[in-house]
């Protein structure tokens, strides 16, 4: 089921399209990526989503019915920029960003001395937020997006400032809340973080979705057909190209042996390279290459700007 459907969204502001014909499911109960270069939409489509913005023309549904305000207190966003007030006390602002979600004051109280422990920040409560560092304040900004336990979490670029103990502290407590029910769409250029956490991607490039889908099977249908091999010789050879079988990428030393990566024809036989490695070496290892999401992102994006520079030489057709 979908908790969130975009159906035909266009966004204009002037005469610029920020979004062109997007539509889109994020499936409820999974960790969904928001990728795109800067300036793609991507940030345009979570306002639309987080209705800070509306569509010149689409919609949005939510639960299947069109989202409304009433919907917004089912979301929590955290946006790239943050917005705590500089000169108010951690403590003080915390509690009234809570309340404006709809908690009570000591619902709010309540789960905000929770987290403060689990986060070990107890003596910031009575400090103001210009007195912390960039990562203590999207700590801050963290918990009160999380507090209300939102259906949606929208997190925009959430490890920006954090050193890598604390990304991996943020990112451990958005699979904690992904296993407990939430949904969350994770926007970032983090592309590690795409491949440990996410089930789904969109990929948005210059206001128009050009990939979307499933990050297992994207990272399949885009693989080159590469293989990692670990082997021994007994002398001094080494791997070649074998035609029709396949072609030797790289090879080089590796504990007392030597790893190579090979690219092989489409319709080869994982067990025919297989038997003709060891009928010559020792195999310590075989192993397929899926692409990183890194490869794939760059590559589509590069793709989808060729097609468009192209369209655009022959006169926008």
């Amino acid at each position: 089921m979908s908790i969130i459907r975009c159906e035909n969204i266009y966004k204009k502001f002037g005469d610029f399209t920020a979004l062109n014909d997007v539509s889109l499911e994020i499936p409820e109960g999974k960790i969904f990526g928001m990728l795109g270069p800067n300036g793609a939409g991507k940030t345009t489509l979570i306002r639309i989503i987080n209705r800070i913005t509306l569509p010149t023309s689409g919609q949005i549904l939510f639960n299947g019915k069109s989202l409304t305000m009433k919907d917004i207190e089912s979301i929590g966003y955290l946006p790239e920029e943050r917005g705590l007030y500089k000169k108010m006390k951690v403590g003080e602002q915390s509690l009234y960003l809570a309340q404006l979600k709809g908690m009570s004051k000591s619902q709010a109280l309540k789960e905000l001395k929770k987290w403060f422990v689990k986060f070990g920040i107890q003596e910031w409560w009575n400090k103001k937020v210009d007195e912390l560092s960039k990562g203590m304040a999207q700590k801050i900004q963290f918990i009160i997006t999380v507090l209300h336990n939102p259906k949606l979490l929208i997190l925009d670029e959430p490890f920006s400032g954090f050193d890598p103990i604390n990304v991996e502290l943020i990112r451990n407590e958005i699979i904690r809340l992904k296993n407990e029910g939430a949904t969350i769409i994770l926007s970032t250029h983090n592309m590690e973080s795409v491949e440990e956490m996410c089930d789904q991607i969109a990929l948005i490039n210059k206001s128009k979705l050009i990939a979307c889908g499933d990050v297992d099977k994207m990272r399949e249908e885009h693989g080159k057909n590469r293989i990692e091999v670990v082997y021994k010789s007994t002398d001094s050879s080494v791997l070649a190209d074998q035609e029709g079988l396949f072609s030797v990428i790289s090879q080089e030393d590796h504990k007392g042996g030597k790893i190579a990566i090979l690219e092989a024809s489409m319709s080869t036989n994982n067990r025919d390279i297989i038997n003709l490695i060891n009928n010559n070496y020792e195999l310590l290892s075989y192993q397929k290459l899926m692409p990183k999401m890194r490869e794939i992102f760059i590559s589509l994006v590069e793709q989808n700007n060729g097609a468009t520079s192209t369209t655009d030489n022959n006169g926008g057709k």
